[in-house]
This record gives C-alpha cells, structure tokens and sequence, in this order.
C-alpha cells in the first residue's frame, strides 16, 4: 500500500513545492520509490495552474533537485487519500486543521519542521520567502533539508509497520 504525503504552504508556487522536490529526492535516495509518494498544494488558488516561482526552482536546481509543478489548492476531500498533510507554517496548520472533516484527519496535520531535531520548538515556521531576495529561498531550502531526513524517518516507520 502506498503511503501519500502532501505538503501544504499558501500558494503552492515556494515551500511545499521545495519541500516535495527535496522529499523526492530523499525517498528516491533511500529506495522507497514504489511505497511512498509525495505531492503538495495551497490552502489558497491564487497560483493555481502556475508553474512554481523561479526563484524556487533556481534554488531547487542549484541543489540538485529536479521539480515538474503546476500549483494547486488542497481541497478537504482529500484527506481521505492522504496519509499525512505537511504544513509549513503555522498558519497553514490551523487552517488545514479546521479544513479536515474528522479529529482523525485533522491529526494527519503537522508541521515540516517538527521532524527536526535542531528546530527550535517555539518557531516551528518555514517563513515565505516570496516577497524577499534570492537568500530567503536558499534559508527556506536549508530549513527543509534540515527536517527531511527526519520526516523520511517517520514516514518509513509508517510504511514499515504497514508492510508488517
């Protein structure tokens, strides 16, 4: 059984398409292709059918990372086929958590940065670099690099226990 993760931000043009692109790679990187798959979307459509920023994808690039998107908006029904929704700031948790139909889909909700251990617990927040330069998107890269690894972690122990 596949385990869905999908990763929330505004507008879907900056972080949760960054923080898909680098989740890819580390589910690629760790051979869990077939089990795992990865998307993102907006709480808002302001973006939607846009590709992502060029900002996001010079930074992508630069980090090696490969991203194909075209923005979207999370809509309430899909929590039904997801097994975890990935907020990147805390704006976005509320809002997913009133979106969810059930307590059971609103605990699906968490925040990216929770899964880093170096992360300061009372700044949770991926910041949105969209009205800033060039080194708010290369901090917002580090931010999601940094609680990846960590995510990928408690995901595979998800599928792990599915598996057995």
């Amino acid at each position: 059984m596949t385990y869905r993760v999908c990763f929330v931000c505004s507008g879907n043009i900056c972080r949760s398409p960054m923080a898909e692109a680098v989740f890819h790679a580390r589910v690629a990187d760790a051979g869990l292709d077939g089990l795992i798959e990865a998307d993102s979307a907006g709480t808002g459509g302001w973006h939607e059918g846009e590709g992502a920023d060029p900002r996001t994808l010079d930074v992508l690039a630069a980090g090696g990372y490969a991203l194909d998107h075209t923005a979207r908006q999370f809509h309430a029904s899909w929590f039904s086929r997801l097994d975890l929704v990935i907020a990147l700031d805390s704006g976005h948790l509320g809002a997913l958590r009133r979106l969810a139909p059930t307590a059971q889909d609103a605990a699906k909700v968490r925040l990216l940065r929770s899964y880093d251990p170096a992360a300061d617990a009372d700044d949770l927040d991926v910041p949105d670099p969209y009205y800033g330069g060039m080194d708010g998107f290369e901090e917002c890269l580090e931010m999601v690099e940094a609680a990846s690894d960590g995510l990928l972690a408690a995901v595979r122990e998800q599928v792990e226990g599915q598996a057995a």
